[in-house]
């Protein structure tokens, strides 16, 4: 008899696209609770897209399991409300509000026993403490990456897709980063974590995914990942 739990987030097959425009042909993969698992690829690879459909943003089929429920119809809020979060490469922020106002928005009403607080946030990256009643829009793209990344968190999320986090960063922000991402992990916190920078994927993640034209073209360690040369030409390198 089988005892091993289930993992978090289960997905078998997923296909999606945009009109008549296929971009996902049948991807698989899984994410255990406190695990990192970074995806791979160049753009165009579908990796965008598989977040978007793990989200429900996406016309999706295939199966999407967390926590061992098929949410596979179920709409974006709802998958949010069962502990999905999700972090866009676009770093929506609401630019007439504070930062502290931001971090606000991203409470879930009525949930007890959060995780985390707006001290965590602050100690996490004290530069938004600085910028606590400053709003949003007029922050630095490094400052907008770390008010989406922690407004996210401030929704105790179980597992969080992260799409391009270190994208146009200052190096001292890619390191902050990286620290965040540790932080969640040591709380428990699941991270799909989509990266072009192979250097942070390597560094923290658990797991390596490769994606090339829609398809999961490797899985592995980042110590197989690093010893792969072949995997790395074909499907990362420019």
């Amino acid at each position: 008899m089988n005892t091993s739990p289930l993992p978090l987030l289960d997905i078998h097959n997923l296909q999606a696209g945009y009109g008549k425009t296929p971009i996902l042909h049948g991807v698989g993969l899984s994410i255990e609770a406190g695990e990192i698992v970074a995806l791979l690829g160049r753009n165009g690879s579908g990796r965008s897209t598989t977040a978007k459909a793990i989200m429900g943003m996406v016309e999706a089929s295939g199966a999407l399991y967390w926590k061992g429920k098929n949410i596979t119809r179920c709409p974006p809020f709802e998958r949010v409300q069962l502990g999905l979060g999700y972090v866009p490469e676009n770093r929506d922020v609401f630019p007439q509000l504070t930062v502290a106002e931001n971090l606000w928005m991203g409470q879930k009403k009525g949930k007890k026993n959060r995780r985390w607080n707006f001290s965590d946030m602050y100690q996490l990256f004290p530069r938004l403490k600085e910028r606590e009643h400053t709003p949003a829009g007029v922050l630095s793209g490094g400052e907008q990456q770390m008010l989406t990344l922690c407004r996210t968190l401030m929704g105790d999320p179980d597992c969080i897709v992260i799409d391009e986090p270190t994208e146009g960063l200052a190096p001292q922000i890619v390191a902050q980063v990286a620290l965040y991402l540790e932080a969640l992990r040591q709380r428990g916190v699941a991270v799909l974590l989509i990266e072009q920078k192979l250097t942070i994927a390597l560094e923290i993640a658990q797991r390596c995914l490769v994606m090339g034209q829609g398809r999961i073209v490797f899985e592995g360690t980042p110590s197989d990942l690093r010893n792969n040369a072949v995997v790395r030409k074909e499907w990362l390198e420019v």
